[in-house]
């Protein structure tokens, strides 16, 4: 229960100040990183608990598939904050956006662990992923 909130509002909060940032400033994206990478990586770090709660049956998925997404993300991520230079394109914080509407996937983990789970957003869930992850692979 406790990780799927924390990851929830970990990625709302991304999602939020991104979509701020590029209502506010538009093309103006560059320092979007560096206000969103800490909670990033923190809420990425974490997700590594998500292999562990697979293989111990807490969960139920598919282990392989969950372990090169997530193995995918921390890498990309580790190579964004190696490379500086990077930082300010604007494609990391299209990435950004992508990878946290595709993580608002905690929601609907959090009502199946309390036994509440939402057809709705279910739906929304598989009907969002297939185009979002799609563009996210592209972008990456």
């Amino acid at each position: 229960f406790s990780y799927n909130l924390f990851q929830f509002c970990g990625h709302t909060w991304i999602l939020a100040n991104t979509v701020a940032r590029f209502l506010m400033f538009g093309q103006a994206l560059a320092d979007t990183f560096y206000s969103v990478g800490f909670v990033m990586s923190l809420c990425q770090l974490l997700s590594i608990l998500e292999l562990f709660h697979i293989a111990d049956g807490i969960e139920k998925a598919r282990l392989l598939p969950r372990f090169i997404q997530v193995m995918e993300k921390n890498l990309l991520l580790i190579m964004i904050i190696m490379l500086e230079e990077l930082q300010s394109k604007p494609v990391v914080c299209v990435q950004l956006f992508f990878w946290n509407v595709l993580d608002l996937l905690y929601p609907h983990e959090l009502l199946c662990v309390m036994d509440t789970p939402s057809s709705t957003m279910l739906w929304t869930r598989y009907t969002l992923w297939i185009p979002l992850y799609i563009l996210t692979v592209i972008v990456e």
